[in-house]
């Protein structure tokens, strides 16, 4: 199995726009190291008969019917509010016209 290099992490590095020291780029390439001799593992299960898994459940487009209701009063939803009129919340302006 391929292993990962300085020259490899290095070059990921400028590929993510990340820079590492010494010490940090010897953690990242034992990390990396780990993860790949992690999927290697998968090399030794005998999967023969196996279908391969294209969706982790069987249910499709599991909806739930769209009720219109009322939680809160407008009464409600206002009371709290630091600014307000009568019906409406007032908020700073934040577009300018020219």
């Amino acid at each position: 199995m391929a292993k990962i290099t300085p020259d490899t992490v290095d070059k990921l590095a400028t590929l993510s726009r990340l820079e590492f020291d010494g010490k940090e780029r010897e953690e990242i390439m034992s990390d990396l190291n780990r993860m790949l001799d992690f999927v290697g593992k998968l090399n030794e299960l005998n999967t023969t008969g196996v279908e391969p898994l294209i969706y982790m459940a069987d249910e499709k487009n599991v909806l739930r019917n769209d009720e219109a209701k009322t939680d809160i009063t407008q009464k409600q939803a206002l009371s709290n509010a630091p600014k307000k009129d009568s019906d409406y919340f007032k908020v700073p302006k934040v577009v300018e016209k020219k």
